[in-house]
C-alpha cells in the first residue's frame, strides 16, 4: 500500500512538473513574441519539440 502511495505522489509530482514546464515556456514563448525576438521563439519552439510540449 505504501509503494501504491508513493507511486501515485511521484505520478502526480511528475505530472505538476511537466504542467509548469509547459506554463513556462508558453510564457516566455509570449514574451519573445511580444518583443519581437524570432531568434528566441525559434530557440523556444525547439525546446517545446524537444520537450515533446507541441
Amino acid at each position: 500500500m505504501l509503494n501504491i502511495n508513493r507511486q501515485e505522489t511521484m505520478k502526480k509530482a511528475a505530472s505538476i512538473h511537466r504542467d509548469n514546464l509547459r506554463k513556462n515556456l508558453e510564457h516566455r514563448l509570449e514574451v519573445a513574441r511580444a518583443n519581437g525576438d524570432d531568434r528566441l521563439v525559434r530557440q523556444l519552439e525547439a525546446e517545446a519539440n524537444y520537450l515533446h510540449m507541441k
